[in-house]
């Protein structure tokens, strides 16, 4: 795993830690809102590819909250390269 990638994973159990309380699925929600209101795009398109290639380290609600955001960004045609796995 690459320096950057161990960062935004760190950053993103954090996240999900702070949520973990709630219910899974408010928590998984409530995660993948913060990282796309918060994170800017290129660090949600690098843990994105970061999940595509494996998701290594991701807590599991975490993993689910950047599964979300990848599909809705795939729905919406953002970030397809890191979507397709072309990156």
């Amino acid at each position: 795993m690459s320096a950057d990638a161990t960062k935004l994973v760190y950053m993103a159990n954090q996240i999900g830690k702070f949520f973990h309380h709630r219910p899974e699925a408010q928590a998984v929600a409530d995660t993948a809102d913060h990282l796309k209101k918060y994170w800017d795009p290129r660090m949600r398109r690098k843990i994105i590819a970061h999940l595509k290639s494996g998701g290594a380290g991701l807590d599991p609600n975490v993993r689910k909250a950047v599964e979300w955001i990848a599909r809705d960004a795939k729905d919406h045609h953002v970030y397809p390269a890191a979507v397709e796995g072309e990156e």
